[in-house]
């Protein structure tokens, strides 16, 4: 028999034992994660049980009667593991709708996890969704290098990987999250007017509990940070949360021949590199110099999917 309860703190070690399990959960969706941000966001994930175990996990946050899954994350949907079946999706979803439907809840936004996140197969809640009437209402564009297929650099790219390799520039793993940070405000301030969505100790706090996950790299030449990337490794896939370069390292291609050791060596036996989205205002915008960027390195899309489901 399946039942949803509500999630309650008491239960954040079986939730994380089902995203450690899942077909589909990774860092992001961990309660350690998650719940950096609590003050902001009004909880209501829910745990879902057959027989009274838990073979599914719905992040999710409430604000003004809608519910998102979930409104700090790029994307948490219906965690689940390999006990799900097609048809008891179908139900779970049932349930999921007369759970908020009684809460007063006028419909939910859904942020489907894309495929490339995916340890196994895991879009039941697609087909869920498509059956109870949602609609598709907003669609992001994100880069990635699927790295056990053939893919190749721009010439122009390799060429200016080749003349980096031949500088000063050193490449390392790094601990110094501050100047990274302070780059990468820096960059966002300059070019966008705008400033990172994690802040220096949130940045640090989550470092700190996910060491091994979380993983600064850097390009310097000697002690000169020229730029970073911040990896999420999820495992079968690697993120790269954070890109910032300085001046003299655009000039130098200090950005492009870290990039370029890190598809190419550190995480080359993993299946996806993903670069990140390239759209904004809810996915009406391509930022086409952004993406072509991201193509050169062989890149390509991706979607993100958001789906609106009346209740």
């Amino acid at each position: 028999m399946l039942s949803l309860k509500p999630y309650a703190p008491a239960d954040a070690a079986a939730w994380d034992d089902v995203v450690a399990c899942s077909r589909n959960g990774n860092l992001l969706h961990r309660r350690g994660y998650m719940d950096y941000h609590a003050d902001r966001f009004i909880d209501c994930s829910l745990i879902v049980e057959r027989d009274g175990q838990a073979i599914a996990v719905l992040p999710a946050s409430i604000k003004d009667g809608v519910v998102t899954s979930h409104g700090g994350l790029t994307y948490a949907g219906l965690i689940t593991t390999q006990a799900m079946r097609a048809e008891w999706a179908l139900e779970v979803f049932e349930l999921i709708g007369e759970h908020y439907r009684l809460r007063g809840v006028e419909r939910l936004l859904y942020k489907a996890i894309p495929h490339v996140f995916h340890n196994y197969p895991a879009e039941e809640d697609l087909y869920a969704l498509h059956r109870l009437g949602a609609r598709l209402k907003r669609r992001d564009v994100s880069s990635v290098i699927a790295l056990r297929e053939p893919f190749r650099f721009s010439e122009g790219r390799r060429r200016g990987v080749n003349k980096a390799k031949k500088s000063a520039i050193s490449l390392h793993a790094s601990n110094d999250l501050a100047a990274f940070h302070a780059l990468l405000s820096d960059m966002l301030l300059s070019r966008h007017d705008a400033t990172p969505t994690h802040s220096l100790p949130e940045l640090c706090l989550l470092r700190e509990r996910y060491p091994t996950q979380i993983v600064l790299h850097e390009a310097r030449d000697s002690d000169t940070l020229l730029a970073g990337v911040l990896v999420y490794d999820f495992g079968r896939t690697v993120h790269t949360q954070y890109l910032a370069t300085s001046e003299q390292g655009r000039d130098s291609n200090a950005l492009n021949v870290l990039l370029a050791e890190l598809i190419e060596n550190t995480y080359a036996d993993r299946h996806y590199f993903s670069l990140g989205i390239s759209t904004e205002r809810e996915g009406q915008w391509l930022n086409s110099g952004l993406v072509t960027q991201k193509e050169h390195f062989g890149a390509r899309a991706v979607v993100h999917d958001f789906y609106e489901w009346g209740l």
